[in-house]
């Protein structure tokens, strides 16, 4: 029987296995009521005791207030999320009512929710719109964006439900640990969070740390580096490894390097000019501009390889960073000493009750139930998709492929039929919108470069004679709905020019057609060429294609999903990797902040100092000395938990090296870290007394302080590349 209930429970347990039974009662019992709770002049405020009730009263107030009556699947979705689980649901199908009414459902039970979105127009528009529906339950909302200023923060985190993008309250979380007055802290003690493209947030930009920067100091790269690697020429001074995460010097590149800077690159003793060099020659070979980034107003922006646009913020490691602004010829932004840092994993991990939704869950279903303990829902359409979805058309070469590409597109085009290309890169979808251009055709292009439009160049996707090139259509938060005629000419026909490494953001491609039983299709053109092939199954053989110069055989739809498969396989590690490290820091942070509330808050500096040093406390005026001790100790808190996140950065940068003596570097960082933190308590209070004991104790703070993302090096640390150049000299030695 034992082993009967286990098989069972795998069965429910399975990738979107939560059973919907449940729900479905309370959504019929529900329709049951919606006669009556239409008939009321004015609606109630519900109960959260009767689920049923709610979701009467809940609909009948979207559809007086918004003009939009929920269907049974968006109330299954609804009850999904009050359950705690990540509801999948498909585009087009209501994520974003179906999201408001379960944040107010746990508004009505007194708790405070944050709708966590992807960006910043989302966050607003979401909210703006929503903003009458939450009215007529009797909840108040509130939504912040990176322009909203501290008293527009606070207003905004006072309401019941509050809307904002994960990195701007992620930011203000920082900016609170540093307070030294409790009257100044903004965000309140963190309840519910409701997550808009769950996977997006909760899995692509799991790892992305958000920054808190102060003593800010110009950057530094020498510009000398960058312009030595641009005589460097690949396969003679340098070669880049299959997966292009690395690029090494030959012997001739660095005998040539040598002896242009008269210097020994590989001594151990003076490392810098080979990190210099190092970085300088990333920044030239592996990061390209309109692709990894854009040049815009001066500044280096990146951008965003899920969604692809800008990543607001966002920078690489202050080396790298500094190395491509100096191939750009751009002067070096700031950079300071880290005060303090969170993973987005990190924050909404502090939220004791989690829920998401999202169009592509099943997908990550492991780990989101592997990072947060979360399962999946799958809501069912509203309708069933029609939309015809085609095998790969898949190709020799990139050239090929981009000719049949066009070709494609040209022929879709004469019927008036709308096309939404999905392209892989800022280069890639201004490329093909020239190659259109030529055959007489008017593309509207959505990348980076021009996203702040997208909300209108979406909206006209669907209608006749309508050319869409799009980056990514991830996270853009707008209904692709259909022109006039366009049903009759197949609807929205979608094409995807390549496989992105993740299959979801191809399905949220997909997706854009055939809403609400729309009709459409969608295609994706592969190339054997194409750097997902190129990068994660090199040593793979492709087939031969037909005389008509597609590859028709079976191997070539195998490669392209296996080097899919590889690529989400090498992310996952990657994510779980960092988790190991970050951690035992979440840890660390939470318990430093225990001890900084009760400093910050409540009489713990006072009562310590008076004990340490009864007489240096009978010295002090007695009205100043509770404020006094407060701060001295906050600042001795602070300035150790900077040098201890220095201290974990350098060790995180070498632990690597201790494998090289048959030792783990997960256990040796985490034995260091914990040894270390130890330290730093003993450090705060020697440092507080010290400074009380003084008659005029230094307490200055950072003049100015700044906020960021770090984009994960994409290339590993400074001491693992540096190690690989080591090695390839010893062995061409």
């Amino acid at each position: 029987m034992a082993s009967f209930k286990g098989i069972f429970r795998n069965l429910l347990d399975r990738p979107g296995g939560v059973p919907l039974t449940p729900y479905q009662k309370v959504v019929k019992a529900a329709g049951e009521r919606a006669e009556r709770v239409r008939q009321l002049d004015e609606l109630p405020r519900p109960g959260m005791a009767d689920l049923a009730e709610f979701c009467a009263v809940a609909r009948e107030a979207a559809d007086r207030t918004l003009g939009l009556r929920p269907y049974d699947v968006q109330l299954l979705g609804t009850l999904a999320l009050l359950d705690g689980k990540v509801a999948e649901m498909a585009t087009g199908e209501g994520k974003t009512l179906s999201g408001a009414m379960a944040a107010a459902g746990y508004a009505l039970q007194g708790k405070r929710v944050h709708v966590i979105s992807v960006n910043d127009y989302l966050a607003r528009r979401d909210a703006e719109w929503m903003e009458p529906f939450y009215a007529a339950l009797g909840v108040s909302v509130g939504w912040i964006d990176q322009n909203s200023t501290p008293e527009e923060r606070r207003a905004a985190y006072a309401k019941d439900v509050t809307y904002g993008p994960v990195s701007e309250i992620g930011f203000d979380v920082l900016r609170d640990r540093l307070r030294t007055d409790a009257a100044e802290i903004i965000v309140p003690a963190p309840e519910v969070a409701v997550i808009d493209e769950a996977d997006s947030v909760l899995v692509d930009e799991a790892r992305v740390p958000l920054v808190m920067a102060g003593a800010a100091d110009p950057g530094n790269a020498v510009p000398e580096m960058a312009a030595l690697v641009r005589q460097l020429v690949r396969g003679y001074h340098y070669e880049i490894d299959e997966q292009a995460r690395n690029v090494y010097l030959t012997p001739k590149g660095a005998d040539s390097v040598e002896n242009l800077l008269d210097v020994e690159l590989y001594d151990e003793n003076e490392p810098g000019t080979l990190i210099e060099l190092n970085l300088a020659l990333h920044a030239h070979a592996l990061l390209t501009r309109d692709v990894d980034y854009i040049v815009r107003d001066g500044k280096v922006q990146l951008i965003n390889p899920s969604r692809g646009r800008v990543a607001l913020l966002q920078r690489w490691p202050n080396g790298l960073q500094a190395a491509v602004e100096a191939k750009e010829a751009l002067p070096p932004s700031e950079k300071g000493e880290i005060l303090d840092s969170i993973t987005v994993q990190g924050l909404i991990r502090r939220y004791p009750q989690i829920c998401g939704m999202t169009g592509t869950a099943v997908a990550v279903s492991e780990q989101l139930g592997e990072f947060y303990g979360l399962k999946v829902a799958v809501i069912p359409s509203n309708r069933p998709c029609v939309r015809e979805d085609e095998p790969d058309r898949v190709y020799p070469t990139v050239p090929d492929k981009d000719a049949a590409l066009v070709e494609e597109i040209q022929t879709a085009h004469a019927t008036g039929r709308p096309i939404l290309i999905g392209t892989l890169d800022v280069a890639e979808s201004e490329n093909l919108a020239k190659l259109l251009q030529r055959r007489g055709m008017e593309p509207v292009v959505l990348n980076a470069k021009n996203d702040a439009e997208e909300a209108e160049i979406i909206a006209r996707a669907g209608e006749r004679d309508a050319i869409t090139v799009s980056t990514q259509m991830a996270g853009r938060g707008t209904d692709i709905r259909l022109g006039d005629g366009v049903a009759e000419l197949g609807g929205l026909y979608v094409i995807g020019s390549g496989r992105h490494a993740s299959s979801r953001l191809d399905d949220q491609l997909r997706g854009r057609a055939g809403r609400q039983g729309d009709p459409g299709a969608s295609v994706f053109f592969v190339s054997m060429q194409d750097d997902l092939i190129t990068q994660f199954v090199p040593d793979e053989r492709p087939p031969a294609a037909d005389p008509d110069g597609i590859v028709r055989h079976r191997r070539g739809a195998y490669l392209v999903g296996h080097a899919q498969r590889v690529a989400e396989g090498v992310n996952l590690e990657i994510h779980r990797n960092t988790w190991r490290y970050t951690r035992l820091l979440e840890q660390q942070r939470e318990l430093i902040l225990e001890w900084r509330d009760k400093v910050l808050h409540g009489d713990a500096a006072s009562r310590a100092l008076e004990t340490a040093d009864p007489d240096r406390w009978a010295e002090l005026p007695e009205d100043t000395r509770d404020e006094t001790a407060r701060q001295i100790v906050l600042h001795a808190i602070d300035t150790c938990w900077t040098e201890h996140l220095a201290f974990l950065q350098d060790l995180r940068e070498g632990i690597h090296l201790r494998a090289l003596g048959r030792m783990s570097p997960v256990d040796e960082f985490h034995r260091e870290a914990v040894a270390e933190y130890k330290s730093l308590l003993a450090e705060v209070e020697r440092r507080s007394l010290e400074a009380f004991e003084s008659p005029e104790p230094d307490l200055k703070r950072p003049s100015a302080t700044w906020t960021y993302l770090v984009q994960d090096n994409p290339f590993g640390t400074e001491w693992d590349r540096i190690l690989r150049r080591v090695k390839n000299a010893a062995r061409h030695g």
